[in-house]
């Protein structure tokens, strides 16, 4: 059994380490939120009143935290990981976060001694509920074949990526690629409707048709279709709009540091923008729809009106 330090217990963290203790793991975590601590507490995960209590004899150390600026607070700083921590213990931070900081991190722990690796996931809240996600792991061979074999109680897929800041890489090029589909399904979808086509033959349609995408099998935005759409819910968000607004912005700072122009990437950033702008920032990202069929009144279409 192994001892499981973990940081970060919010929608993916909390999942993710009741899974880690379903798989017979002993986990130990911290967050600053008494809500989500109090959550895995009640999944089997001890509770530690700081940083340095819980990584104490750890194993392993997982990191699952919103910025990159958490990131760096987190391992950085007499109270953080990098200054508690067992040398010989692994670290893996699950973070979706810029390459700077990634690299910041890397560069910092084998300057310490230790042996790091970026494993960002895909799969959402659902996909960590389920143990479903799939995890892109970053850094030099012999730490990222070692943290596959922690990270196999939470994942359906474990993908080496290659050295290190190469799984954030793939996570960001990932989303970039979803929240482009999601738009496109949105304005599809819309369309679709009002030119008199039934929403479930559509679907039935672009899901075996060149139109086909994960995000129209799982996030399609019209109610009534796909079950697992936050459309049937009034957009309670299984992924927020803020979230994708800035998995997007990692994306589009990528782009602009390797002078790569993502014109489409950055017309969708400014359409979660508007979403944040008119306080449904809060709400599933696939309410990007609202501003294809009218329902979300924004400033440019007041203006333009």
């Amino acid at each position: 059994m192994a001892v499981v330090a973990w940081i970060g217990l919010g929608n993916m963290g909390g999942p993710m380490t009741a899974n880690m203790v379903k798989a017979g793991q002993a986990v130990r975590g911290f967050d600053l939120s008494e809500d989500a601590l109090a959550a895995a507490v009640a999944n089997g995960v001890t509770p530690t009143s700081s940083i340095a209590d819980a990584v104490q004899g750890a194993d392993v150390v997982f990191t699952m935290l919103p910025k990159g600026d958490h990131v760096r607070n987190v391992y950085f700083g007499d109270g953080g990981i990098l200054a508690n921590a067992a040398k010989e213990t692994l670290l893996i931070d699950s973070s979706t976060i810029d390459i700077e900081s990634a690299q910041a991190v890397h560069d910092a722990a084998a300057a310490a001694g230790f042996r790091f690796v970026d494993a960002p996931v895909s799969g959402g809240m659902s996909g960590a509920a389920a143990a479903t996600l799939t995890f892109m792991v970053g850094g030099e061979g012999g730490a990222v074949a070692d943290a596959c074999s922690y990270i196999e109680p939470m994942a359906a897929n474990i993908i080496p990526t290659g050295g290190a800041t190469t799984g954030q890489a793939a996570k960001i090029c990932n989303n970039l690629m979803l929240f482009i589909n999601l738009a496109s399904t949105a304005e599809g979808a819309v369309l679709a409707d009002r030119l008199g086509l039934d929403k479930q033959v559509f679907w039935d349609i672009a899901s075996v048709s060149s139109g086909d995408s994960w995000a129209l099998r799982t996030w399609y935005p019209l109610a009534g279709v796909v079950p697992t759409s936050a459309a049937n819910r009034d957009f309670a968000p299984s992924f927020t709009a803020e979230l994708a607004n800035k998995d997007i912005g990692l994306a589009i700072a990528a782009a602009r540091s390797t002078d790569t122009p993502l014109e489409i990437g950055e017309h969708v950033q400014q359409l979660f923008q508007r979403l944040i702008d008119q306080g449904e920032g809060g709400n599933d990202c696939s309410q990007i729809v609202s501003l294809v069929d009218g329902s979300l009144k924004t400033s440019a279409s007041i203006a333009s009106a």
